[in-house]
């Protein structure tokens, strides 16, 4: 299972009791921010793009969607969204539990500037129905992020 992997993954951080799994779906940002009693921006939303052959996962606010053109400057290709059929295949999560925590090899994690307005925020763990709190230096030493990208608007 997906959160046993993300799980054994922050084991090495002692951090795996920092995981929250919910009685209820987390899965939508709207879903997450009801589950956390927060506000949907602090949501860490993990989106899954085919760029050539390969998944990338780009982590932005809750309140944010991807700005096509800016992605297109960045990537140098259209923002093409996995299908659903592909997500888990791809990255080792299913749809609603993605997270830039230890994907599948050669899973390149992006994080998006919208994130950096916050102290702390919460991504997904692996399941529909957990995350954990990290605090943005922690979000970027955890996700193994490649770099930081502005491809975001609201």
């Amino acid at each position: 299972m997906s959160i046993e992997k993300v799980k054994s993954y922050f084991k090495q951080f002692n951090m795996e009791d920092k995981i929250m799994e919910f009685p209820v779906s987390s899965a939508t940002v709207t879903e997450a921010a009801k589950a956390l009693n927060c506000q949907e921006a602090h949501i860490a939303k993990t989106m899954s793009f085919k760029l050539n052959e390969d998944a990338i996962l780009v982590v932005m606010a809750g309140d944010m969607r991807i700005d096509n053109h800016k992605f297109k400057e960045k990537f140098h290709k259209k923002a093409t969204m996995l299908k659903a059929d592909e997500v888990e295949h791809m990255t080792g999560f299913p749809i609603g539990g993605v997270c830039p925590f230890a994907p599948k090899d050669g899973v390149k994690v992006y994080l998006d500037e919208s994130l950096k307005r916050f102290d702390k925020v919460y991504p997904a763990c692996g399941s529909r129905n957990s995350a954990i709190e990290l605090s943005i230096p922690e979000l970027e030493k955890y996700s193994k992020a490649v770099e930081w990208v502005n491809i975001g608007k609201n």
